[in-house]
């Protein structure tokens, strides 16, 4: 056994690949700090991310989907509107904190002309109604530690972002294969994706593989620094896989 399947599917999922400030891109598929990140703060991400390889299967790609997100904004309740300097300890509604901090009290952002608590804006995105399957190979050993616990997870999974949760289970079965384009050609599907496909079936389905350096596209998703959110370089390369006509659905709350 030296392959873990996840199935990543959900209303809503959002995978960071380029987000900066106010603008939150999403992926059109799973990336690989985001996968491994499924485990958390565990220190040991960065050791995880370099003895694993990662392919993902899109078998629904799904609608990407943009948010007008605000945060902050809101009221003092109490402080007078004279008052130039606000602060995260005063009683208030919403707000947005600063990077100032005055005797250890932080300074909320305030609006100039209006004098009341700041409110940021960004762009976030989404992909809506997508699934994939995702392969993970790695050392036996290795495989069954992380089939084990993506089985009796300690924390809720999400999808890229906390408010992104799974509406199928994560854990997809294991298996031998020899490398990841055959993992991937495996026909397992959910019943949503094979439902979905009634409408209108792929004659084939769009895969990302990860392979050695040099060999396909750089992508800053490889897990250097998880604290400080840096990121290192791996290499994917973009195949694309035959659909056989019958596929198999597999329920994993059966087994």
């Amino acid at each position: 056994m030296n392959t873990l399947f996840l199935r990543l599917e959900g209303p809503m999922q959002s995978w960071g690949l380029r987000s900066r400030w106010s603008e939150r891109d999403t992926a059109d598929a799973p990336t690989k700090s985001g996968v491994i990140g499924l485990r958390r703060d565990d220190i040991r991400l960065r050791v995880l991310s370099d003895a694993l390889r990662m392919g993902v299967r899109i078998d629904l790609p799904g609608t990407l989907m943009r948010d007008y997100h605000t945060t902050g904004g809101g009221r003092f309740v109490l402080a007078p509107a004279s008052k130039k300097a606000r602060f995260h300890d005063e009683p208030y509604i919403g707000g947005v904190l600063s990077a100032e901090v005055s005797k250890g009290r932080i300074k909320v952002k305030i609006n100039q002309s209006a004098g009341e608590p700041e409110t940021d804006v960004s762009e976030r995105f989404y992909l809506a109604d997508a699934s994939f399957r995702v392969a993970l190979q790695g050392s036996a050993e290795l495989i069954e530690e992380l089939a084990n616990a993506v089985q009796r997870p300690v924390w809720p999974f999400f999808l890229g972002r906390k408010s992104c949760v799974p509406s199928a289970p994560v854990y997809d079965g294991c298996g031998q294969f020899d490398d990841l384009k055959t993992a991937l050609n495996e026909p397992i599907f959910s019943r949503h994706v094979l439902q979905a496909w009634e409408r209108q079936r792929p004659a084939e389905l769009r895969a990302l593989i990860e392979t050695v350096s040099g060999d396909g596209n750089r992508q800053y998703d490889n897990i250097g620094v998880p604290a400080r959110r840096i990121f290192r370089p791996r290499f994917v390369r973009e195949i694309w896989l035959p659909l056989a006509v019958e596929s198999t659905h597999i329920n994993t709350l059966e087994g």
